[in-house]
């Protein structure tokens, strides 16, 4: 049995994603930007999806700005919003935990003369707002602070921390690529600045994602040439995948995330009860409908992760950006664990195609290849 748990690092591109893409990878191949009849069905073909992805966000039309996924929207939120308002002030705030195109963002600021507060979290992850508030200085022109960990699957208190960003004047930026389509996410109610969101978290294609720039937010645009995205991101647009972007979007339904959290409980559960020195990482509530993150004490996570891999599961120690990296994960370490722990835990990540055979198959393969590990480490 094959049986793929490695969801926050890709998921699968859905049927009807990939039979809304393949037009405009062949027949469909204008340029946006043209005026004549291949252009122009480009164009609204873009338009449509903006539209698709706007309505599911709350959000202007006009405020949703497509990029080539994630860490490029990251970073444009991050350095646009530091250039564009250093008139205002010089002063950063961001959490531990972030992913690393956002601390590598952070960290480049600092060597152009920005200053950054790194928060800390608590043991599971979370990050405590009177922190925030104690950080907030009158510098300070941008927090920053992850929708849900891409590791550990904590989901953080973003309508909160929005508003007391919102109360000083400061521009709020929360990176949802894990999070969109499954966790209630509203730019307008929740008074968000800024929105990272792509497509191949959601069963959608890779290379292609959004910036949401609230209206009115001054930001300096990271690409600069022909003016696309509202002037904010030059560049010919990737249309067949923003057409798979808004399709992905499209097709998301409430019922899959009911779904992947009635198999995430079975497989946290199960490993708890049935596999004796392991301990969940993360918020034991507050956490990703499809995010499982453990540490079996006495086990090699990557050799863990090769014997899955050997029968047919995927799985992963760290977020997929830092798997080949030797060091231990910055996320494990943030909540308190020791090297040697982080260095024993492993992450499953579901998506809505895992049936309940699959977890089951994947618990009992589990249990097997930490025994064994645990007798060739005696």
């Amino acid at each position: 049995m094959k049986v793929y748990l490695d969801n926050a690092a890709t998921t699968p591109l859905a049927p009807e994603v990939l039979e809304a893409m393949l037009p405009y990878l062949n027949e469909k191949f204008g340029n946006a930007s043209s005026l004549h009849e291949w252009g122009r069905e480009a164009r609204e073909a873009i338009e449509n999806a903006r539209a698709i992805i706007a309505q599911k966000l709350n959000c202007e039309v006009s405020e949703i700005i497509f990029t080539s996924g994630g860490t490029e929207a990251n970073n444009m939120a991050i350095k646009g919003i530091a250039f564009a308002n250093r008139d205002k002030g010089n002063h950063i705030i961001t959490q531990k935990t972030e992913h690393p195109c956002v601390l590598n963002a952070c960290k480049w600021l600092e060597q152009r003369g920005f200053e950054v507060t790194y928060l800390n979290v608590d043991e599971h992850g979370m990050i405590r707002l009177e922190d925030l508030e104690a950080a907030m200085r009158k510098d300070t022109i941008l927090v920053s602070i992850m929708h849900a960990n891409n590791e550990i699957g904590t989901v953080q208190p973003i309508k909160e921390i929005a508003r007391i960003c919102n109360e000083r004047g400061v521009y709020f930026h929360t990176d949802a690529c894990q999070s969109f389509t499954k966790e209630a996410l509203d730019v307008k109610r929740f008074e968000l600045d800024l929105v990272t969101i792509n497509a191949h978290k959601i069963h959608g294609p890779k290379g292609v994602g959004a910036l949401v720039v609230r209206e009115g937010t001054r930001i300096d645009p990271l690409l600069h040439g022909g003016g696309h995205e509202f002037g904010l991101r030059s560049g010919t647009e990737n249309v067949a995948g923003i057409v798979g972007f808004g399709k992905a979007v499209e097709i998301a339904k409430p019922e899959h995330v009911l779904h992947m959290r009635k198999l995430r409980d079975l497989l946290i559960k199960r490993v708890l009860n049935e596999i004796e020195r392991v301990k969940l990482n993360g918020h034991p509530n507050k956490r990703l409908c499809n995010n499982a993150n453990f540490t079996f004490y006495d086990v090699d996570g990557e050799s863990l992760v090769l014997r899955l891999d050997a029968r047919g599961i995927a799985t992963s120690t760290s977020s997929a950006c830092a798997s080949h990296k030797p060091e231990p994960s910055h996320v494990l370490l943030a909540i308190g664990l020791k090297p040697e722990e982080a260095r024993s835990s492993l992450r499953l990540t579901l998506s809505r195609y895992n049936t309940k055979e699959e977890i089951e198959y994947a618990i009992e393969v589990l249990k097997e290849e930490v025994a064994n590990l645990r007798r060739i480490a005696k």
